[in-house]
């Protein structure tokens, strides 16, 4: 079924333009409001959000049996999770039925004028809202370009790496009450920091405030705790994709992260994208991840592709200046591939549930404009990144907006993310 939803072939009644994040073979999730309505959960068609309630309340899924009673309630709600409850057999049937009633040649409802005026939206006229409520938010650190730069600069260039990184997916637990919706304002937080030539430590604003540019995938389907996941199973378990954007303040960081890890560098604020892509959605543009020497051990042995051959972009604009795109990368090299992060991070029977996120670490590549970090971009302040306005930016400042894009493009279709954003606020 998810080859047949996903056929280049297929195109829809509602005029949908090649270059849209959004065409008929995409229709990811996500949840919306307007004064007049919802939240609801949605799905994205062109320039449209689809309203699942809407639609339920026309009939349009009455004889989805994998939806059992929870419909119309279950597309009522602040969040996926509900929805992911039910299974992976329920998110197909849904998003099989949305494609069918988009379909060129499919008069259901583009021939019923109340349920078209009812059911599409347009983008613009709708708020849209952090698609799950995550109950558990592992952040990791799977870019292997990436972990080298941060141990060059910060530890032993001949040793860049720490010599557990290449055996498994490194990850800490992050906090989830601070990840917001793209497009809410981000604090300038206070800290601790002490920099090398300073005696001692000082507190307040963060002087190095940064982005770093990271996909997170959902977990759909949960276990019981105390339970493991196989590697062979992990992609059961992962519902779909976004971007996301884990705000870091690095002079915070590097004072406190020794001897247990990222703190109030880390939890005042973490960004996620509106809508979540399917992995079924992503099916054609599956790759081989990069060679993992050594081989990992054999709970953690996958074969076949893993990765995703994901286009993706940062973008800073200043306050008073242009959008000026700073990097471009590709989530297809990353290290560790998804499958191997949830298979470890469930192999000591911690429990997963619906609407859990996990975090890519920041993805970076192998050139000076494929660096997923101001950190790495201006190699610690040392090489200042230039704005179409004119000025350098070495770290953001305030009134700075970093919104991050991706794509996935094959055959003439483009499955895109949309975006997330946020502008920086000044410190209390």
């Amino acid at each position: 079924m998810p080859n047949e939803l996903n056929a280049p072939s297929l195109h829809s009644w509602i005029d949908i333009h090649p270059e849209n994040d959004f065409p008929i073979q995409n229709l990811p999730f996500g949840v919306f409001e307007t004064d007049e309505r919802g939240p609801h959960l949605c799905v994205a068609i062109g320039g449209y959000v689809l309203d699942l309630y809407a639609a339920s309340q026309f009939g349009f899924f009455q004889d989805l049996d994998e939806l059992g009673d929870a419909q119309p309630k279950v597309f009522r709600r602040k969040s996926l999770n509900a929805f992911l409850r039910l299974g992976r057999p329920a998110w197909r049937a849904v998003r099989q039925r949305v494609s069918e009633l988009l379909r060129h040649d499919e008069p259901r409802l583009r021939d019923n004028e109340l349920a078209v005026r009812d059911c599409l939206l347009r983008q613009t006229e709708v708020r849209m809202l952090r698609p799950v409520k995550p109950a558990n938010y592992t952040d990791f650190y799977s870019s292997i370009e990436h972990a080298t730069n941060v141990g060059t600069m910060f530890r032993d260039p001949a040793n860049a790496l720490l010599p557990n990184w290449r055996h498994l997916p490194i990850g800490y637990h992050g906090r989830t009450s601070s990840i917001v919706a793209s497009g809410t304002p981000i604090r300038r937080p206070n800290g601790q920091r002490k920099a090398p030539t300073e005696d001692a430590p000082t507190f307040g604003p963060s002087r190095q405030l940064d982005f770093e540019l990271e996909m997170a995938f959902v977990v759909g389907t949960g276990t019981e705790l105390g339970t493991t996941v196989s590697i062979d199973a992990a992609e059961d378990h992962i519902f779909g994709l976004c971007l996301f954007n884990d705000w870091s303040a690095r002079d915070l960081q590097s004072w406190e992260y020794v001897p247990l890890g990222p703190f109030l560098g880390k939890n005042f604020g973490s960004s996620m994208a509106p809508w979540v892509v399917t992995l079924d959605a992503l099916e054609p543009f599956r790759i081989a991840g990069p060679a993992q020497e050594p081989a990992p051990l054999p709970y953690l042995s996958q074969s076949g592709a893993h990765n995703f051959d994901v286009h993706l972009e940062v973008a800073l604009t200043p306050a008073t200046g242009p959008e000026t795109t700073i990097s471009r990368a590709n989530f297809g090299l990353m290290y560790w591939s998804m499958a191997q992060q949830l298979t470890h991070h469930a192999s000591n029977g911690c429990n997963l549930e619906a609407g859990d996120l996990y975090a890519s670490g920041t993805i970076s590549g192998t050139t000076p404009d494929s660096l997923g970090s101001m950190l790495e971009l201006s190699w610690r302040g040392t090489r200042p990144v230039p704005l179409a306005d004119g000025s350098e930016r070495s770290f953001l400042l305030d009134g700075d907006t970093v919104t991050m894009r991706g794509y996935a493009e094959k055959d003439g279709v483009r499955i895109g993310f949309g975006e997330v954003s946020g502008t920086v606020l000044p410190a209390l």
